[in-house]
């Protein structure tokens, strides 16, 4: 199935809206395909401020106005206390409010981005999906990570590369409760990381401080920028690691 043909039986459909690659190219393709396509950006202490930027930017470019939601997801103990099933309970909570929000606006239909790289095995979140309903065309159409990003950037779509991002929630060890604190101070950290120049990287909590995590090709930029690194980070963090592994790139 072509997407094309996804939004010719589905012409009207809500959409769980991140300002990542595969949700940006799923708006402009249900977009150009003729369909009513209504955007929603649920913002929660999980998401950096520039999440929402990009989703904004990406809406005002394409002519569609973005709904954003705001919800305390940290109000549910089941996530606050980080267990190893934490994005299930997460997905579940969010999703089940995105679905309420879209059938009052009078969308029956939820999409997401989930693309046909995703591996739904082991993953709890795609299981709270599953169960609530939610369609994900990309997936469906059989759209891989890589061709979306090829057909984003014939799109003009300043979303084509942009690196695959999970939320501040993911850099707390599992079990450690997450609080609005720690994951404030990791988001000024990757926020003054990006402005040195680190991109595609993840600075994870550890029990005194954060680990550093970067693609092999930028570890030599850590010597040159060591003390602009502990100068932006110190306040925070009172131990500032490097793992020594490089991080491999996501998609």
């Amino acid at each position: 199935m072509a997407l094309e043909q996804f939004f010719s039986e589905h012409p009207k459909a809500a959409l769980a809206f991140s300002g990542g690659v595969d949700s940006a190219y799923l708006l402009w393709a249900g977009l150009q395909a003729g369909a009513e396509v209504r955007p929603y950006f649920v913002k929660t202490p999980f998401q950096p401020r520039f999440e929402l930027e990009d989703a904004l930017r990406l809406c005002r470019e394409l002519g569609v106005g973005l709904n954003v939601v705001e919800y305390d997801i940290l109000s549910d103990p089941r996530v606050a206390a980080n267990p190893s099933d934490r994005c299930y309970h997460c997905k579940r909570r969010l999703f089940s409010l995105l679905r309420e929000r879209a059938a009052s606006d009078g969308f029956s239909l939820l999409i997401d981005g989930t693309n046909a790289s995703d591996d739904g095995g082991g993953r709890p979140g795609m299981r709270a999906l599953a169960e609530l309903e939610v369609r994900s065309p990309l997936r469906e159409c059989g759209l891989a990570k890589e061709r979306v990003r090829a057909l984003s950037r014939e799109a003009g779509l300043f979303t084509w590369d942009k690196p695959s991002y999970a939320c501040l929630a993911t850099r707390v060890p599992t079990g450690q409760a997450i609080t609005r604190s720690c994951l404030e101070k990791v988001e000024r950290g990757e926020e003054s990381l990006s402005c040195l120049g680190f991109r595609d990287f993840r600075l994870r909590l550890g029990f005194r401080g954060a680990k550093l995590q970067l693609l092999e090709g930028q570890l030599p930029l850590v010597l040159e920028r060591r003390t602009d690194i502990l100068n932006a980070l110190e306040a925070d963090f009172p131990e500032i690691t490097l793992d020594l592994r490089p991080r491999a790139p996501i998609d």
